[in-house]
């Protein structure tokens, strides 16, 4: 390791950043604290002012590309104040791999004109610009991704989810002859993925359930929402992420029929597509200002209408007259499950971008709620179906 000679206030800003992200990875979680000279107060913030003239002063300590970076965070402060623990985030490399080589090998640097005045771009480019603006709230996170995207991976999961979802609907619409309300079909039941009350114990079924839907109704709306919002948001946040939330949403909507409606069966992926609709909504809401996707209260509205146009016809059809009584159509809970996990694990997703999540409270907040209901949803499909005496559908 080298040496360092003991640096005087507006140096060891620069210089103990530089020596957390070069030289010891491992002191990343005791960050230094804000500068005396730049923060007298302790606030943990410093003028933008403050922090350029810091930055002019050791403008040749630092990669020119990150002094861009830099700037540009210092730009994008509205307040006026900057987080000196932004700063060191920064410089200690606390976002991803992809992004590190986009700073330090890129060959444009971030500049103070907006990402929609760029002209000449190619198709391409401008689809990776249009999805920024449709997923992210700051314009610097914005031309970070924009820099950064590679489309190595692709958005695989939505794709491959959405791909088998279709081949499964094909397949049974072929084998049942029956394409609309498919759910209405004596045998549609049969199948070995669709979740059923009496086959709680094949725990595979609180995830296949997904493949099986009603009808071409409501596999139709359920793929055009996967792919216009949830291919977009993989392409920012990455297919582990983005399948986390929506696993969890199919998870949590199972579990949740197993628990609020206990007679009732579960098909379709409402479940994983509520979870990301509701959390993509939820942080559009939250970052009103900040996000610039064109017409958004309409497109808001479009999607609410639709969300709740496909929650309607599965109310409906869980009290219209069941085809295969005494067990009843499948249920609509699934949909509340997606969207509280939306609203909670999924929020906390979108609203940090390559940030690592378990540096965040609130993520860790919302996984043991998430772990907490499932422990008790399982020990409920375990005792409560026998201590209340339960009258099931018989298995199909």
């Amino acid at each position: 390791m080298g040496e360092h000679p003991s640096p005087g206030p507006a140096v060891a800003a620069c210089a103990e950043a530089e020596r957390i992200e070069e030289l010891e990875p491992e002191a990343e979680g005791r960050p230094p604290a804000a500068p005396e000279d730049f923060d007298p107060g302790n606030t943990g913030y410093i003028s933008t002012g403050k922090f350029r003239s810091l930055l002019d002063s050791h403008s040749s300590n630092l990669d020119p590309h990150k002094r861009e970076v830099l700037l540009a965070l210092a730009d994008s402060r509205e307040d006026g104040q900057i987080c000196y623990q932004d700063f060191v985030n920064l410089m200690s490399n606390k976002r991803s791999n992809s992004f590190r080589q986009a700073i330090l090998q890129g060959n444009r640097r971030l500049s103070s004109k907006a990402l929609l005045e760029e002209k000449g771009l190619s198709l391409s480019q401008r689809l990776i610009r249009h999805v920024a603006y449709e997923t992210l709230p700051r314009e610097i996170d914005r031309k970070w991704y924009y820099d950064s995207y590679t489309c190595c991976p692709p958005p695989w999961f939505m794709i491959t989810v959405t791909l088998l979802e279709v081949a499964f609907f094909l397949y049974n619409g072929v084998s049942l002859g029956q394409f609309v309300l498919q759910v209405t079909h004596p045998r549609y039941l049969k199948n070995s993925l669709v979740y059923h009350p009496q086959l709680r114990a094949q725990a595979w079924r609180y995830l296949t359930y997904i493949f099986m839907h009603a009808g071409i109704e409501h596999l139709g709306l359920n793929v055009v929402l996967q792919l216009l919002v949830g291919v977009p948001l993989e392409m920012v946040h990455g297919a582990t992420r983005i399948g986390l939330v929506y696993v969890a949403g199919v998870v949590a909507g199972s579990l949740a029929v197993s628990v609020a409606d206990m007679t009732a069966p579960v098909v379709g992926s409402s479940g994983g597509v509520y979870a990301l609709v509701s959390a993509h909504l939820a942080n559009i809401v939250m970052n009103w200002s900040g996000m610039k996707c064109q017409f958004k209260m309409l497109r808001m509205a479009v999607a609410l209408i639709c969300m709740s146009m496909e929650f309607g016809r599965a109310v409906w059809l869980r009290f219209h007259p069941s085809a295969y009584p005494p067990c009843p159509h499948p249920s609509f809970v699934a949909h509340l499950g997606g969207v509280a996990v939306g609203i909670t694990l999924g929020v906390v997703v979108l609203r940090n971008y390559e940030q690592r999540l378990q540096d965040q409270s609130l993520w860790w907040i919302f996984v043991a709620m998430y772990t907490i209901f499932v422990l008790f949803a399982v020990f409920w499909n375990i005792f409560a179906y026998t201590l209340l005496d339960l009258k099931l559908p018989p298995p199909p």
